[in-house]
């Protein structure tokens, strides 16, 4: 029986630990992911976090199964040219994509519809294709720019979810913000999850 497959766009904007939570958290769902991780998207986590990521695809996706205990098969990652792989086709591609952080170049590519690499191409596909596409933009302020790019990709029923925290479950760490996010992003793909309590759960009469 085949997973049920979510792909993962990591990019190079600041917020790298919402994606590779979210990575951890779609892993502990038993989903297959396709993960893509770009180049500015490496530098970003080597400055952000304590992880040595190694630099080739396939080095990659045996690091990161062996930190998020990935089942064999589990997790697929995808270099920026390789074309064959299968979120570059809706014949094969998987039911939802999240970009998550989505830095502004990306959002500007995926709003003109580039497809200069891979995380652009399956942007693309999943728009064409009328499936779910999630952007975790992480800028502030924004331009004008950004708000018309943004509006262009709502309006073709994108997704649009700055990475803004919450802070009505009273976080006390910066994990507490970082799943207050990633837990809304799980909400929208439809997946269980108990990363924080739900709005008016556990008040009192």
């Amino acid at each position: 029986m085949k997973r049920d497959c979510i792909t993962l766009a990591i990019t190079g904007a600041s917020g790298s630990q919402y994606g590779l939570r979210l990575l951890e958290c779609l892993l502990a769902a038993d989903k297959q992911v396709y993960l893509m991780i770009s180049a500015p998207a490496q530098v970003v986590i080597a400055t952000e976090t304590e992880i040595k990521l190694p630099g080739r695809p396939g080095e990659q996706q045996t690091f990161l199964s062996e930190l998020y205990n990935a089942k064999p098969g589990q997790l697929h990652v995808f270099g920026r040219d390789q074309w064959m792989s299968p979120v570059a086709s809706g014949s094969n591609s998987a039911r939802a994509m999240v970009i998550c952080p989505c830095s502004s170049a990306t959002l500007s590519s995926v709003a003109q519809g580039s497809s200069r690499d891979l995380i652009e191409r399956a942007a693309d596909v999943m728009i064409k294709e009328r499936r779910q596409l999630i952007l975790v933009t992480r800028e502030m302020p924004v331009s004008s720019i950004h708000l018309e790019n943004m509006l262009k990709l709502s309006n073709q029923d994108v997704t649009i979810m700055p990475a803004s925290p919450g802070f009505y479950h009273q976080p006390q760490s910066i994990s507490d913000l970082v799943d207050f996010v990633v837990a809304r992003i799980l909400d929208h793909l439809s997946i269980e999850q108990t990363l924080i309590p739900r709005w008016g759960e556990g008040l009192k009469d």
